[in-house]
């Protein structure tokens, strides 16, 4: 006391530092309560009410409320945007009045609802809601809630999610991940309950996480593991995330699994097919908004699949970009790219992509196909190729394929940009060779225009012929060309309306002898073969030009000629009926004995083909041997002798009309040019 009197000035720092604690500690700061709240109000232009405040000084003060009710904006759907038992946070003073940084809020009991509109004004903006969208000032770094609902409604994308919030000790709460195994739990207190829809599809789930979560712009990652179902679809995931009301960082193992990759399509924008159940896993990494996708492994139906993929979230369209692997791809398992025939779609037509969200609607209308047409009838829908671009990659070591189609490996790659779709290439190892295309699709506008051309290069005819080699063999490379251009949502609309034409030609070829003998049904000489052997007799040349119009196609060129004989054909198909005929007439070269040589009719549905051999030339010939028989039993051979009209084939003139497919026929590496033999060069005119 002697030295406080003999120092004024510390007497008067020290009453005013005890006023000061005196005041701090029989403060109310509730006097503040009624003003707050009608600043509040006044600010915002909401109803704004607390039971309770209490404030906790320093350079990052602390604020607690109790009861907290704060209005929604007028053109909210309820009242209330926040009800809240204890609002607690803290407020960054340092960043003030640049922002309202908000470090920590912890919510005991809260019903919080945030809404975005149509013309995305936000609830949640402390500024007039019904004149301002500009990005709002506040920022939330963490949260943490204790039994609480969180509703958040955004008419704009759509999206609606409604959470119930829950905590737990973590020490008294294993973390079980199988019946089996249960360990201690070191990362999750607070457990989330949340059904919503995005778009149109609606899902359910639940998550375990840390106790308090980054919230806002922090980057900061919490531990996160959970669940999400969306009718058939499953997602699992268990790793990082950072900021959960607008994720900035995504670092989790995936699962995902479900009935069919299309009903994906409101979740990614994708145009994926209808395809068999799938199941898929890998390591997903978001960075800005660079969703990245790597490890991946899975299948889908039975084929396998490895690779990586990229998805960036940008304007106009979000980009996907992926690199897909196979060791062993089903072919059935991609038929519904195309809408085809696949045992896991029962072996009818898929359906079109809007039909395709749930199996029952999809199931529906394949029985609703036309279950005699082969031409894939499902139907691309412009609409879904406009919503996203890609860059996409496949390849596949083999194929399993129906009908024991020499099919072999594949190699694909598809770009979407704008709507406009292109598949190049799109290779087949087929037989021997390859079927190399090109494919161009045009969803810009609402009818689909489509390009096709595609090559046949070196293909092994032998790889072709059924395996008897006393009947068929074969040999000798086989190429051809295919132009067409057409219109229409399916494959089969844009094949009943195409125009272009396909040229095949023989490159090498030989044939067996007793084939060639039986093409002209020459029975002396099938008995001579029979009895003294085969051989192989050479293709002087082969050549098929067919030229298409309307979906109608006419054959303007068929010529196969051997040493022996001239096979001619003529006929055409009706790609919109699904329906074909062709005449194959056999003109042999030299004499023969027993000949009943005939022409032979091809024709039917392009599902169920059939074939004759035209009654007309046998029963004349047959008649006339009866006939004769009655006179002389000798002269009864007479009608069946062939006198050998057919004319040698000008191939130079025949290889001019099928450059383009013999050029194909004769391309594989290392292999030489065709070469004539001495006698197919006499023949030459």
């Amino acid at each position: 006391m002697i030295a406080l009197r003999g120092h004024p000035g510390r007497l008067a720092l020290a009453v005013a530092t005890l006023l000061l604690l005196v005041v701090a500690l029989l403060f109310d700061w509730n006097w503040f309560r009624a003003p707050l709240e009608r600043y509040v109000s006044r600010k915002t232009e909401r109803v704004f009410r607390i039971a309770d405040l209490d404030v906790r000084l320093g350079l990052t003060p602390t604020i607690r409320m109790r009861d907290v009710y704060f209005g929604n904006a007028d053109w909210g759907s309820e009242e209330a945007m926040a009800k809240i038992e204890v609002l607690e946070f803290s407020v960054s003073l340092r960043d003030l009045p640049d922002r309202i940084l908000i470090p920590r809020v912890a919510l005991t009991r809260p019903d919080l609802l945030m809404e975005r509109s149509p013309d995305d004004r936000r609830n949640w903006t402390l500024a007039d809601p019904s004149e301002d969208a500009s990005p709002s000032r506040l920022r939330i770094s963490t949260l943490s809630v204790d039994q609480g609902r969180l509703r958040y409604i955004d008419r704009k994308m759509p999206f609606e999610i409604d959470v119930q919030a829950s905590t737990f000790d973590p020490h008294k709460e294993a973390e079980v991940r199988d019946a089996n195994a249960p360990t201690v739990n070191d990362r999750y207190a607070a457990r989330y309950a949340f059904k919503g829809r995005y778009r149109d599809a609606a899902f359910s789930g639940d998550a375990l996480t840390g106790e308090v979560l980054s919230f806002q712009q922090s980057g900061v990652p919490f531990p996160i593991r959970g669940r999400l179902d969306a009718g058939a679809t499953r997602l699992e995931v268990e790793g990082t995330v950072a900021d959960a009301a607008k994720i900035s960082g995504i670092d989790v193992q995936l699962k995902i699994q479900g009935e069919t990759l299309a009903n994906l399509y409101p979740f990614l924008r994708l145009p994926l097919p209808a395809s068999p159940p799938y199941q898929l896993a890998g390591r997903l990494v978001l960075e800005g908004d660079r969703y990245a996708i790597d490890d991946l492994s899975g299948r889908i139906g039975s084929t396998d699949v490895t690779g990586s993929g990229v998805y960036v979230d940008r304007e106009p369209r979000p980009l996907l970009t992926a690199r897909l692997r196979s060791k062993l791809l089903d072919m059935a398992d991609l038929g519904p790219l195309v809408g085809v025939q696949t045992q896991a779609t029962g072996g009818k037509p898929a359906a079109s992509q809007s039909a395709t969200r749930n199996r029952p609607a999809a199931a529906q209308a394949q029985r609703r196909a036309d279950p005699d047409h082969v031409l894939p009838s499902g139907t691309f829908e412009g609409s879904r190729l406009q919503q996203i671009d890609a860059d996409v990659t496949l390849e596949a070591g083999r194929l399993k394929v129906p009908q024991a189609l020499p099919l072999e490996s594949l190699r694909a790659a598809l770009k979407l940009d704008g709507g406009l779709l292109r598949i190049d290439p799109l290779d087949f190892g087929f037989a021997g060779g390859a079927i190399a295309s090109r494919i161009t699709l045009d969803a810009r506008q609402p009818v689909l225009r489509t390009e096709l051309h595609t090559t046949l290069r070196g293909v092994r005819i032998d790889r072709l012929m059924p395996r008897n080699e006393a009947v068929a063999s074969a040999a000798g490379r086989l190429g051809a060309v295919i132009d067409l251009r057409g219109t229409g949502n399916s494959i089969a609309q844009a094949a009943a309306k195409a125009d272009g034409r396909v040229t095949a030609a023989v490159s090498g070829g030989e044939l067996s002898n007793l084939l060639d003998a039986v093409s002209g049904l020459n029975g002396g000489k099938v008995l001579q073969l029979l009895v003294g052997g085969d051989r192989r007799i050479p293709v002087n040349c082969g050549g098929l030009v067919v030229d298409i119009r309307g979906g109608r196609g006419r054959t303007s060129t068929f010529v196969v000629d051997t040493e022996q004989t001239q096979i001619l054909g003529d006929g055409g198909f009706d790609l919109g009926r699904e329906r074909f005929e062709f005449v194959v007439t056999p003109k042999p070269k030299r004499m023969g004995i027993l000949s009943l040589r005939t022409p032979i009719r091809v024709y039917g549905s392009f599902k169920n083909p059939e074939f004759e051999v035209q009654k007309g030339p046998l029963v004349a010939r047959a008649g006339g041997a009866l006939a004769l028989a009655a006179v002389a039993p000798l002269a009864a051979l007479l009608p069946l002798i062939e006198t050998g009209p057919g004319e040698a084939t000008r191939c130079a003139s025949l290889d001019r009309q099928v450059a383009p497919a013999l050029d194909q026929a004769q391309r594989p590496s290392a292999r030489p040019s065709r070469s004539r033999g001495s006698d197919t060069g006499r023949r030459r005119q």
